[in-house]
């Protein structure tokens, strides 16, 4: 018996499931160090948008394409009754700050009608811990009645996650959600709305926020670190199967072995 019959003939359901683990193995790896490249091409990115001038946002109409990710600079009044509470995201971690100070809360999203026109751009003012204990006890969020300045950075959404079911459309206060559609949002209100966010990056207000925002590539030895374990999850279906085989193909050869000097 050759030591192809030996390692796969003989040895399908082995082969098939090594061959599964490996194919598992590198297919993950390899997404987790595209994910890598993602973060530190869209922080390479960023970095360089936000070199470019501060944008003005109430000066005429601005797209997604020509503001994403970069700085922009708006006045005007927040709409007090319409906060949107997003529900489950992490307190942001900051680059060199352990993962265990992650802490579960909100993203607060706040209309701002801006100064001098009938246009409203969403602003995301932070982050804000949940009650444990009560998901609607809200906490104290600071929020002036007179015409403010606010910077930050634009994005096409606040972020986005898994949500199961159709979303809520209901405008009853206090409105938790798990994700906000800007273009659902335009709908129900009727405002002229722009087509973006803006997160707000001020650090100095105190409205008991939090906007230590983490940076795009926070995270990245993260992912090589998993690409590693998937990795060496591969090698070792790979080498269980590969040895396992050694070890048949050697007994089976030493029994050949000795059926052949008793027939001498």
């Amino acid at each position: 018996m050759n030591i192809f019959s030996i390692f796969i003939r003989s040895r399908i359901a082995a082969t098939v499931s090594a061959l599964l683990v490996i194919a598992i193995g590198c297919a993950a790896g390899i997404w987790q160090l595209n994910r890598a490249d993602q973060k530190i091409h869209l922080g390479e990115t960023m970095a360089a948008m936000q070199k470019l001038a501060v944008l003005d946002g109430n000066i005429g109409a601005v797209s997604l394409e020509e503001a994403n990710q970069r700085r922009m600079q708006v006045h005007g009044r927040y709409l007090l009754n319409e906060v949107v509470w997003l529900d489950n995201r992490p307190r942001p971690v900051p680059e060199g700050v352990g993962a265990n100070t992650a802490q579960a809360g909100f993203y607060v999203l706040m209309p701002l009608k801006l100064e001098g026109s009938d246009r409203v751009l969403w602003v995301n003012r932070g982050w804000a811990p949940r009650n444990h204990e009560s998901r609607t006890q809200l906490p104290l969020v600071n929020t002036p009645e007179r015409v403010l300045t606010v910077e930050g950075v634009v994005f096409p959404h606040p972020g986005k996650v898994f949500e199961l079911g159709k979303s809520d459309d209901s405008l009853t206060q206090p409105r938790i959600v798990q994700n906000l559609d800007l273009a659902r949002e335009a709908q129900i209100h009727g405002w002229q709305q722009l087509p973006f966010i803006l997160r707000a990056s001020d650090t100095d207000i105190d409205d008991g926020l939090v906007r230590i925002w983490a940076a795009p590539t926070n995270g990245v030895d993260r992912h090589y670190a998993y690409a590693f374990q998937w990795f060496a999850l591969a090698l070792c279906g790979f080498l269980f199967w590969f040895l396992t085989g050694l070890k048949q193909y050697r007994r089976k050869r030493k029994i050949e072995r000795q059926v052949g000097v008793q027939n001498e």
